[in-house]
């Protein structure tokens, strides 16, 4: 799965040709969630409340990114990397 981007700690991944609805992994002290680009909802997972809140923010910020990301992902092309979070 590529990492698309990491910031104090955190990783965020996103599969190629993953399920629906568009969402993007993130892993933090051996915590892992799955969340939804859009709606910005837990689909899966657990993070403690400080990474959760960071993972927020950045989506936030990088939405249309990752729904270009997203796009790509689903035909196979190579992902974008997007900022971190400072």
């Amino acid at each position: 799965m590529p990492e698309i981007s990491r910031f104090f700690g955190i990783v965020i991944k996103m599969y190629f040709n993953d399920h629906q609805p568009p969402h993007f992994h993130a892993e933090y002290g051996g915590e892992k969630v799955e969340i939804n680009i859009e709606t910005l909802e837990v689909l899966a997972g657990n993070l403690s409340r400080r990474a959760m809140a960071l993972v927020i923010e950045w989506a936030i910020i990088y939405r249309d990114e990752l729904r270009e990301n997203w796009r790509l992902a689903r035909t196979h092309e190579t992902l974008l990397t997007i900022e971190p979070l400072e």
